[in-house]
């Protein structure tokens, strides 16, 4: 599905746009106001756009197969259904033909809500998308939102990166975002399967799992996060224990001890900068030596590499 290497990138982020600046013109008309005027200058032209929209009846409208998210808030769909009560759905949902039917692309929030609102019909925006752009779209539109939590944005990135057989750069590329960010989220799925359910519960922070993920082991790492979550532990304090023990591991204590103490402390700064384990290595009275980086997968290889300003973009 995706294209060749020498292809030009994508940028999606401008075509989820692209999909959606219709109906931002469309709502910011006087009923009375034509298409063609000043207002809608800055909208791309759509000739179909007064054809798109329809009250489609709710029961004719089935989930989007892709949607990132796996958890809603309750109390924000009870507020957004009495909203709705109140005035109605003001923002169409935007859907496609499928199979005689209809399916989601964007706005199952409202669609939830419409639903609890018992609504029998809401507005929708109704576009001619391939399996792959429906796809392309979902998973932009719901990177791109700030409410998604931790792990449902990683997964959403991971089957970005999958479906379209891309590496973190090109996905940084297509998406506009820094390539770090995705590589920051992505090795939240190395966490444990109940440090990663912490996050989602928000029981744990962002910054306390990458902090965590400095640990060699699974266990470590949740035993630190139980601690963390126990005791309240900030961000700060959760660094200065993986600090603590990367520093006096067994595997490193015995040639730290031998260590000069600028050597030592060399390591202690390059462990907090890269959050990695860290050994350098002296022959020669310390005129000659090695620097040693531990990793233990290719997403932390990725992390590492952006610390050092490093572009991988290929794959180890």
């Amino acid at each position: 599905m995706m294209s060749g290497k020498g292809d030009k990138p994508r940028h999606l982020g401008r075509g989820l746009e692209s999909l959606l600046s219709p109906l931002s013109s469309f709502e910011t008309l006087p009923p009375e106001q034509p298409q063609s005027s000043p207002a809608a200058a800055n909208f791309p032209p759509d000739k179909e756009l007064d054809a798109s929209f329809h009250e489609l009846p709710l029961d004719s409208i089935g989930p989007n197969p892709y949607q990132a998210r796996t958890v809603w808030n309750e109390e924000d769909l009870l507020e957004l259904t009495d909203s709705i009560r109140a005035n109605g759905v003001i923002q169409p949902i935007i859907v496609r033909p499928f199979q005689g039917r209809y399916q989601l692309i964007a706005g199952e929030r409202r669609f939830r809500a419409a639903q609890m609102a018992a609504l029998p019909a809401i507005p929708a925006v109704v576009r001619e998308v391939t399996d792959e752009q429906l796809f392309e779209w979902s998973l932009v539109e719901n990177i791109h939102r700030r409410d998604l939590n931790a792990i449902e944005r990683a997964k959403a990135y991971q089957r970005y990166l999958n479906a379209f057989s891309l590496t973190q750069a090109d996905a940084a590329e297509r998406l506009g975002e820094d390539r770090s960010v995705i590589a920051n989220y992505l090795r939240l799925l190395d966490l444990p399967e109940d440090v990663r359910q912490m996050l989602v519960d928000g029981t744990l922070s962002m910054g306390h799992a990458r902090a965590i993920l400095g640990l060699p082991t699974d266990d470590l790492r949740r035993k630190l996060a139980n601690r963390a979550m126990a005791g309240r532990l900030s961000v700060r304090d959760v660094e200065r224990l993986v600090r603590k023990h990367l520093s006096e591991s067994p595997s490193n204590d015995r040639g730290a001890r031998a260590k000069p103490m600028h050597i030592r402390d060399l390591e202690d700064k390059l462990k907090r900068h890269l959050g990695a384990r860290v050994a350098i290595e002296t022959r020669r009275n310390g005129q000659r030596g090695r620097i040693v980086i531990e990793f233990d997968s290719i997403d932390e290889f990725a992390r590492i590499a952006e610390s050092l300003g490093l572009a991988c973009t290929e794959d180890v």
